[in-house]
């Protein structure tokens, strides 16, 4: 379908700009929004006629965008949900959900204007793109936690993922075990010494007694 462009849209063109995009988007989105009419004589006539007006009410529009996006801009944002071990959450964190949470925060913004390819499925900080106007955007961050002291350690650029101390324990571990095998052959070199002086101190006995046992057979043959 060929439409004309009420307002800049991304990937498509700015105002004025005569399109051609898919039927369903123009229907489901584009026209519905008032972002685009048909691409008609008569809506070509039209659009020339409130040309004038239609840029005055987008500039006071991206104005409006521009004074939120100087307070929006850099904010940081809490979401508390239940994950595994590995940080996989058991749900995601969606447009709708990022939308409620800023106008919790005193921000009107649409889950249409949270720009994100796919619902946020991992703890962790992660950087969202807000559309305030076709032509400004702000950056937020979404702080995704199990617990509010798990926000406050990732901010400080915690990984919550590893358990604390867990590195250290296993390494102590490893310790241990090498301290241990390290034990056992210095045990089994004393166990040999010992039964090599067992043996000398034997030899050496044998050796002292043979003369004498020599003397006495001599003696009784005498």
């Amino acid at each position: 379908m060929q439409i004309v462009l009420l307002e800049r849209i991304a990937k498509l063109g700015q105002m004025g700009d005569v399109v051609t995009v898919k039927d369903g988007y123009a229907r489901n989105f584009l026209l519905p929004q008032g972002k685009a009419l048909r691409a008609n004589k008569s809506n070509l006539a039209r659009f020339e006629t409130e040309r004038a007006q239609l840029e005055a009410r987008n500039l006071e529009r991206r104005e409006e965008a521009e004074a939120v996006s100087a307070k929006l801009d850099g904010q940081k944002f809490i979401v508390i949900r239940q994950s595994g071990d590995t940080g996989q959450l058991y749900g995601s964190v969606t447009p709708r959900d990022i939308s409620e949470l800023l106008s919790a925060g005193g921000f009107d913004v649409s889950r249409n204007q949270v720009a994100i390819d796919q619902p946020i499925k991992t703890l962790g900080l992660h950087s969202v793109s807000i559309m305030l106007h076709p032509e400004v955007a702000s950056n937020v961050i979404i702080n995704v936690a199990r617990t509010a002291d798990e926000a406050e350690r990732q901010e400080a650029g915690e990984d919550v993922t590893v358990e604390p101390g867990l590195e250290e324990e296993t390494l102590q571990v490893e310790e241990v075990f090498e301290e241990g095998v390290s034990v056992d052959v210095a045990d089994e070199a004393v166990e040999l010494a010992e039964e090599a002086e067992a043996e000398a101190e034997v030899a050496d006995v044998v050796e002292a007694e043979a003369p004498a046992e020599t003397e006495e057979e001599d003696a009784k043959q005498d």
